[in-house]
Protein backbone atom coordinates (compact mmCIF):
# COMPACT_ATOMS: atom_id res chain seq x y z
CA UNK A 1 0.00 0.00 0.00
CA UNK A 2 1.55 3.07 -1.24
CA UNK A 3 1.61 6.85 0.63
CA UNK A 4 -0.49 7.86 -2.44
CA UNK A 5 -3.51 6.14 -1.07
CA UNK A 6 -4.80 8.39 1.28
CA UNK A 7 -5.25 10.49 -1.62
CA UNK A 8 -7.71 8.11 -3.18
CA UNK A 9 -10.49 6.63 -2.47
CA UNK A 10 -10.57 2.88 -0.83
CA UNK A 11 -12.24 0.91 -3.80
CA UNK A 12 -9.08 2.68 -6.27
CA UNK A 13 -6.71 1.19 -4.00
CA UNK A 14 -8.54 -2.70 -3.73
CA UNK A 15 -8.66 -2.57 -7.65
CA UNK A 16 -4.96 -1.37 -7.45
CA UNK A 17 -3.79 -4.43 -5.53
CA UNK A 18 -5.84 -6.77 -6.95
CA UNK A 19 -4.25 -6.07 -10.43
CA UNK A 20 -0.22 -5.63 -8.67
CA UNK A 21 -1.07 -9.29 -7.12
CA UNK A 22 -2.72 -10.20 -10.55
CA UNK A 23 -6.02 -11.53 -9.02
CA UNK A 24 -7.11 -9.00 -11.95
CA UNK A 25 -5.16 -10.16 -15.13
CA UNK A 26 -5.66 -9.89 -18.91
CA UNK A 27 -5.51 -7.14 -20.87
CA UNK A 28 -9.08 -6.40 -21.47
CA UNK A 29 -10.11 -7.15 -17.41
CA UNK A 30 -7.38 -4.74 -16.17
CA UNK A 31 -8.58 -2.01 -18.68
CA UNK A 32 -12.07 -2.49 -17.76
CA UNK A 33 -11.21 -2.28 -13.78
CA UNK A 34 -9.18 0.55 -14.66
CA UNK A 35 -11.74 2.90 -16.01
CA UNK A 36 -14.09 1.27 -13.28
CA UNK A 37 -11.89 3.00 -10.49
CA UNK A 38 -11.77 5.69 -12.25
CA UNK A 39 -15.11 6.58 -12.48
CA UNK A 40 -15.47 5.45 -8.83
CA UNK A 41 -12.72 8.01 -7.88
CA UNK A 42 -15.27 10.73 -9.14
CA UNK A 43 -18.35 9.25 -7.81
CA UNK A 44 -17.00 9.43 -4.25
CA UNK A 45 -15.32 12.54 -4.33
CA UNK A 46 -15.81 15.01 -1.21
CA UNK A 47 -13.21 17.77 -3.84
CA UNK A 48 -14.52 21.13 -3.58
CA UNK A 49 -12.73 22.57 -6.22
CA UNK A 50 -11.94 21.99 -9.70
CA UNK A 51 -8.01 21.95 -8.62
CA UNK A 52 -8.64 19.20 -5.83
CA UNK A 53 -10.82 16.82 -7.69
CA UNK A 54 -8.26 16.87 -10.71
CA UNK A 55 -5.44 16.45 -8.30
CA UNK A 56 -7.66 13.34 -6.77
CA UNK A 57 -8.13 11.79 -9.98
CA UNK A 58 -4.45 12.15 -11.07
CA UNK A 59 -3.16 10.37 -7.75
CA UNK A 60 -5.95 7.38 -8.36
CA UNK A 61 -4.66 6.73 -11.80
CA UNK A 62 -1.12 7.05 -10.45
CA UNK A 63 -1.75 4.56 -7.97
CA UNK A 64 -3.13 2.30 -10.63
CA UNK A 65 -0.59 2.92 -13.11
CA UNK A 66 2.48 1.97 -10.56
CA UNK A 67 1.03 -1.42 -9.96
CA UNK A 68 1.80 -2.72 -13.74
CA UNK A 69 3.54 0.02 -15.75
CA UNK A 70 4.46 -2.81 -18.54
CA UNK A 71 0.76 -3.66 -18.82
CA UNK A 72 0.15 -1.54 -22.12
CA UNK A 73 -3.97 -1.60 -21.52
CA UNK A 74 -3.80 0.02 -18.09
CA UNK A 75 -1.88 3.33 -19.20
CA UNK A 76 -4.22 3.46 -22.05
CA UNK A 77 -7.47 3.00 -19.99
CA UNK A 78 -6.31 5.84 -18.01
CA UNK A 79 -5.13 8.24 -20.47
CA UNK A 80 -8.47 7.43 -22.21
CA UNK A 81 -10.54 8.66 -19.56
CA UNK A 82 -8.16 11.18 -18.15
CA UNK A 83 -8.21 12.51 -21.56
CA UNK A 84 -12.27 13.36 -21.13
CA UNK A 85 -12.05 15.04 -17.95
CA UNK A 86 -13.23 18.53 -18.87
CA UNK A 87 -15.27 20.74 -17.25
CA UNK A 88 -15.08 24.45 -14.75
CA UNK A 89 -17.00 22.95 -11.99
CA UNK A 90 -16.24 20.03 -9.57
CA UNK A 91 -20.15 19.03 -10.79
CA UNK A 92 -18.86 18.92 -14.46
CA UNK A 93 -15.31 17.78 -14.34
CA UNK A 94 -16.95 14.57 -12.35
CA UNK A 95 -20.02 13.95 -14.83
CA UNK A 96 -17.35 14.22 -17.53
CA UNK A 97 -15.06 11.63 -16.14
CA UNK A 98 -17.84 9.45 -15.13
CA UNK A 99 -19.28 9.41 -18.93
CA UNK A 100 -16.14 9.34 -20.55
CA UNK A 101 -14.81 5.58 -17.66
CA UNK A 102 -18.70 4.54 -19.05
CA UNK A 103 -18.07 5.21 -22.61
CA UNK A 104 -14.55 3.46 -22.71
CA UNK A 105 -15.86 0.37 -21.09
CA UNK A 106 -18.74 0.01 -23.51
CA UNK A 107 -16.10 -0.02 -26.21
CA UNK A 108 -14.07 -2.18 -24.09
CA UNK A 109 -16.88 -4.84 -24.04
CA UNK A 110 -17.90 -4.63 -27.69
CA UNK A 111 -14.40 -4.53 -29.15
CA UNK A 112 -13.55 -8.17 -29.74
CA UNK A 113 -16.60 -8.49 -31.62
CA UNK A 114 -16.29 -5.83 -34.00
CA UNK A 115 -12.61 -6.69 -34.47
CA UNK A 116 -13.72 -10.45 -35.04
CA UNK A 117 -15.75 -8.98 -38.07
CA UNK A 118 -13.80 -6.69 -39.41
CA UNK A 119 -10.81 -9.86 -39.57
CA UNK A 120 -13.43 -11.82 -40.98
CA UNK A 121 -13.69 -10.03 -43.98
CA UNK A 122 -10.38 -10.64 -45.09
CA UNK A 123 -10.79 -14.82 -44.47
CA UNK A 124 -12.70 -16.29 -47.84
CA UNK A 125 -14.80 -20.01 -47.34
CA UNK A 126 -12.44 -22.88 -47.06
CA UNK A 127 -9.00 -20.66 -46.09
CA UNK A 128 -6.78 -22.80 -44.25
CA UNK A 129 -5.29 -19.97 -41.21
CA UNK A 130 -1.57 -20.60 -39.28
CA UNK A 131 -1.83 -19.51 -35.98
CA UNK A 132 0.70 -19.05 -32.83
CA UNK A 133 0.40 -18.67 -29.62
CA UNK A 134 -3.19 -18.12 -28.09
CA UNK A 135 -5.13 -15.01 -29.05
CA UNK A 136 -8.49 -14.66 -28.48
CA UNK A 137 -8.54 -11.48 -30.80
CA UNK A 138 -6.91 -14.19 -33.62
CA UNK A 139 -9.94 -16.42 -32.69
CA UNK A 140 -12.55 -14.08 -32.66
CA UNK A 141 -12.08 -13.28 -36.43
CA UNK A 142 -12.62 -17.06 -37.00
CA UNK A 143 -15.74 -17.43 -34.92
CA UNK A 144 -17.19 -14.28 -36.90
CA UNK A 145 -16.19 -16.41 -40.73
CA UNK A 146 -17.77 -19.07 -39.24
CA UNK A 147 -21.02 -17.66 -37.92
CA UNK A 148 -20.79 -16.55 -41.66
CA UNK A 149 -21.52 -19.69 -42.70
CA UNK A 150 -17.67 -19.78 -44.05
CA UNK A 151 -15.49 -23.28 -43.43
CA UNK A 152 -12.48 -22.44 -42.40
CA UNK A 153 -9.12 -24.85 -41.41
CA UNK A 154 -6.62 -24.21 -39.29
CA UNK A 155 -3.03 -25.58 -38.77
CA UNK A 156 -2.19 -24.81 -35.34
CA UNK A 157 2.00 -24.34 -33.98
CA UNK A 158 1.81 -25.72 -30.35
CA UNK A 159 4.21 -22.80 -29.48
CA UNK A 160 6.65 -24.00 -26.85
CA UNK A 161 7.45 -23.59 -23.96
CA UNK A 162 3.87 -23.55 -22.66
CA UNK A 163 1.96 -25.07 -25.79
CA UNK A 164 -0.52 -22.20 -25.44
CA UNK A 165 -1.41 -23.80 -28.74
CA UNK A 166 -2.77 -26.79 -27.38
CA UNK A 167 -5.46 -24.13 -26.01
CA UNK A 168 -5.96 -23.04 -29.28
CA UNK A 169 -6.80 -26.26 -31.19
CA UNK A 170 -8.95 -27.14 -28.26
CA UNK A 171 -10.91 -24.04 -29.15
CA UNK A 172 -11.49 -24.30 -32.70
CA UNK A 173 -11.95 -28.35 -32.54
CA UNK A 174 -14.93 -27.07 -30.24
CA UNK A 175 -16.57 -24.86 -33.01
CA UNK A 176 -16.06 -27.87 -35.52
CA UNK A 177 -13.07 -26.21 -37.37
CA UNK A 178 -10.60 -29.19 -39.08
CA UNK A 179 -7.38 -28.34 -36.99
CA UNK A 180 -3.74 -29.82 -37.96
CA UNK A 181 -1.43 -29.70 -34.63
CA UNK A 182 2.24 -28.96 -35.25
CA UNK A 183 5.83 -28.57 -33.56
CA UNK A 184 7.63 -25.30 -33.69
CA UNK A 185 9.57 -26.26 -35.87
CA UNK A 186 7.44 -27.49 -38.53
CA UNK A 187 5.71 -24.34 -39.45
CA UNK A 188 7.71 -23.33 -43.05
CA UNK A 189 7.06 -26.98 -43.95
CA UNK A 190 2.95 -26.51 -43.67
CA UNK A 191 3.18 -22.80 -44.32
CA UNK A 192 2.32 -24.06 -47.99
CA UNK A 193 -0.91 -25.42 -47.11
CA UNK A 194 -1.67 -22.11 -45.36
CA UNK A 195 -3.96 -19.02 -46.95
CA UNK A 196 -3.12 -17.01 -43.75
CA UNK A 197 -1.12 -16.37 -40.89
CA UNK A 198 -3.58 -15.22 -37.66
CA UNK A 199 -2.18 -13.79 -34.71
CA UNK A 200 -2.43 -11.48 -31.95
CA UNK A 201 -0.52 -9.28 -30.14
CA UNK A 202 1.03 -8.02 -27.13
CA UNK A 203 1.24 -4.40 -27.94
CA UNK A 204 1.85 -2.62 -30.73
CA UNK A 205 4.49 0.30 -31.22
CA UNK A 206 3.99 3.46 -32.96
CA UNK A 207 6.09 2.26 -36.28
CA UNK A 208 3.82 -1.19 -36.47
CA UNK A 209 5.89 -3.02 -35.07
CA UNK A 210 4.17 -6.01 -33.16
CA UNK A 211 5.42 -7.59 -30.09
CA UNK A 212 4.00 -10.72 -29.86
CA UNK A 213 4.84 -14.53 -28.48
CA UNK A 214 8.36 -15.62 -28.93
CA UNK A 215 8.75 -17.21 -32.43
CA UNK A 216 5.97 -14.77 -34.25
CA UNK A 217 8.95 -12.64 -35.66
CA UNK A 218 10.81 -16.13 -37.32
CA UNK A 219 6.64 -17.34 -38.50
CA UNK A 220 6.02 -13.95 -40.38
CA UNK A 221 9.65 -13.73 -42.16
CA UNK A 222 9.04 -17.51 -43.34
CA UNK A 223 5.40 -16.49 -44.31
CA UNK A 224 6.89 -13.63 -46.30
CA UNK A 225 9.43 -15.61 -48.05
CA UNK A 226 6.26 -18.24 -49.13
CA UNK A 227 4.07 -15.52 -49.79
CA UNK A 228 1.72 -15.58 -46.88
CA UNK A 229 -0.32 -12.77 -45.88
CA UNK A 230 0.15 -12.40 -41.76
CA UNK A 231 -2.29 -10.71 -40.10
CA UNK A 232 -2.44 -9.27 -36.57
CA UNK A 233 -5.48 -9.01 -34.89
CA UNK A 234 -5.26 -6.66 -31.65
CA UNK A 235 -7.91 -4.52 -29.92
CA UNK A 236 -6.95 -0.86 -29.77
CA UNK A 237 -5.85 -1.28 -25.72
CA UNK A 238 -3.46 -3.07 -27.29
CA UNK A 239 -1.69 -0.18 -29.06
CA UNK A 240 1.83 1.14 -27.21
CA UNK A 241 1.50 5.07 -27.71
CA UNK A 242 5.07 5.41 -24.97
CA UNK A 243 6.77 4.41 -28.27
CA UNK A 244 5.73 7.34 -30.30
CA UNK A 245 8.25 9.11 -28.08
CA UNK A 246 10.46 7.18 -28.46
CA UNK A 247 10.26 4.45 -25.59
CA UNK A 248 11.32 1.14 -26.08
CA UNK A 249 8.99 -2.37 -25.23
CA UNK A 250 10.31 -4.45 -22.28
CA UNK A 251 10.86 -8.19 -23.38
CA UNK A 252 9.76 -10.11 -20.41
CA UNK A 253 12.38 -12.71 -19.31
CA UNK A 254 10.59 -15.81 -17.98
CA UNK A 255 11.93 -18.45 -15.80
CA UNK A 256 14.44 -21.04 -17.43
CA UNK A 257 12.42 -23.66 -15.71
CA UNK A 258 10.03 -23.16 -18.33
CA UNK A 259 12.91 -24.68 -20.86
CA UNK A 260 14.83 -27.22 -18.50
CA UNK A 261 13.68 -28.66 -15.50
CA UNK A 262 15.06 -28.22 -11.72
CA UNK A 263 16.48 -32.04 -11.87
CA UNK A 264 17.79 -31.87 -15.42
CA UNK A 265 19.82 -28.07 -14.76
CA UNK A 266 20.96 -30.21 -11.60
CA UNK A 267 22.28 -33.25 -13.97
CA UNK A 268 23.71 -30.73 -15.61
CA UNK A 269 25.15 -28.90 -13.38
CA UNK A 270 26.59 -32.04 -11.92
CA UNK A 271 28.72 -32.69 -14.55
CA UNK A 272 29.31 -29.76 -15.64
CA UNK A 273 31.03 -27.28 -12.96
CA UNK A 274 32.31 -24.02 -14.87
CA UNK A 275 28.76 -22.42 -14.87
CA UNK A 276 29.12 -22.41 -18.58
CA UNK A 277 25.65 -22.69 -19.18
CA UNK A 278 23.29 -20.08 -19.57
CA UNK A 279 19.19 -20.32 -19.96
CA UNK A 280 17.44 -17.75 -21.80
CA UNK A 281 13.58 -17.56 -22.24
CA UNK A 282 12.27 -14.43 -23.77
CA UNK A 283 8.00 -14.92 -23.87
CA UNK A 284 8.14 -11.88 -27.21
CA UNK A 285 9.38 -11.19 -29.83
CA UNK A 286 9.46 -8.28 -32.34
CA UNK A 287 8.07 -8.28 -36.10
CA UNK A 288 8.99 -5.83 -38.44
CA UNK A 289 6.26 -3.92 -40.30
CA UNK A 290 7.48 -4.93 -43.05
CA UNK A 291 6.31 -8.12 -42.72
CA UNK A 292 2.76 -7.50 -41.40
CA UNK A 293 0.22 -7.18 -44.30
CA UNK A 294 -2.55 -5.67 -42.04
CA UNK A 295 -3.68 -4.63 -37.99
CA UNK A 296 -6.79 -5.85 -37.88
CA UNK A 297 -8.85 -3.37 -34.59
CA UNK A 298 -12.49 -2.89 -33.92
CA UNK A 299 -11.81 0.29 -35.49
CA UNK A 300 -10.96 -1.39 -38.57
CA UNK A 301 -7.65 -2.62 -40.60
CA UNK A 302 -4.74 -0.55 -40.91
CA UNK A 303 -1.43 -1.21 -42.91
CA UNK A 304 1.09 -1.13 -40.19
CA UNK A 305 2.71 1.95 -41.04
CA UNK A 306 -0.45 3.95 -40.72
CA UNK A 307 -1.19 2.70 -36.79
CA UNK A 308 0.66 6.00 -35.43
CA UNK A 309 -2.67 7.69 -36.64
CA UNK A 310 -4.85 5.81 -34.71
CA UNK A 311 -2.56 6.26 -31.87
CA UNK A 312 -2.48 10.48 -31.82
CA UNK A 313 -6.61 9.64 -32.63
CA UNK A 314 -7.30 7.47 -29.32
CA UNK A 315 -4.83 8.85 -27.02
CA UNK A 316 -3.48 12.27 -27.85
CA UNK A 317 0.25 13.03 -28.02
CA UNK A 318 2.10 10.99 -25.01
CA UNK A 319 5.07 14.09 -24.29
CA UNK A 320 3.48 13.99 -20.40
CA UNK A 321 1.14 11.66 -18.67
CA UNK A 322 -1.83 13.07 -17.78
CA UNK A 323 -1.38 11.62 -14.08
CA UNK A 324 1.40 13.39 -13.74
CA UNK A 325 0.89 17.04 -12.17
Amino acid sequence: MTDRHHAVDSAVASTADDIAEMRTRGAATIADAAAGALATQAKRSEATTEAAFRTELRAAAKTLYETRPTAVSLPNALRYVLRGMEGATVAELRASTIDQAEAFQRELAQAQSKLGTVGSNRLRDGDVVMTHCHSTDALSCVEAALEDGKEIEAIVKETRPRKQGHITARQLREWGVPVTLVVDNAARRYLDRADHVLVGADSIAADGSVINKIGTSGLAVNARERGVPVMVAAQTIKLHPDTMTGHTVEIEMRAESEIVSDDERADIDDEYTDDGLVVENPAFDVTPPRYVDAIVTERGQYPPESIVTLMRELFGETTSEPWEP
